[in-house]
């Protein structure tokens, strides 16, 4: 079995800023992630991604906020999309984007 994408999505929150998110289900595991998930998520405003989650092999589940990375705890897809777009709602508050 090869992944199948289960969720791909561009949701335009602005003139000059978007959110992509993409949830492929693996036939396995991609270390050192448990789950059968690979997945992206991005907040692009201006050109610029200023927020990511994603896994990648060696890294596992991880959210980027700038330039900072932080791990992130996985439990499934749509616990995912709700925590990135609190994320986002929470980044345009702290940056004055209503």
């Amino acid at each position: 079995m090869k992944a199948v994408p289960i969720i791909r999505r561009r949701v335009v929150t602005a003139t000059n800023a978007f959110v992509e998110v993409v949830v492929w289900k693996l036939p396995n595991p991609l270390p050192p992630s448990e789950h059968g998930f690979k997945y992206r998520l991005a907040y692009v405003v201006n050109g610029k991604c200023v927020l990511r989650c994603d896994n990648e092999r060696g890294k596992g589940d991880h959210r980027h906020v700038g330039s900072q990375e932080f791990e992130y705890v996985f439990t499934n897809p749509d616990r995912l999309v709700q925590d990135f777009y609190a994320d986002v709602e929470r980044w345009n508050h702290e940056h004055s984007r209503s």
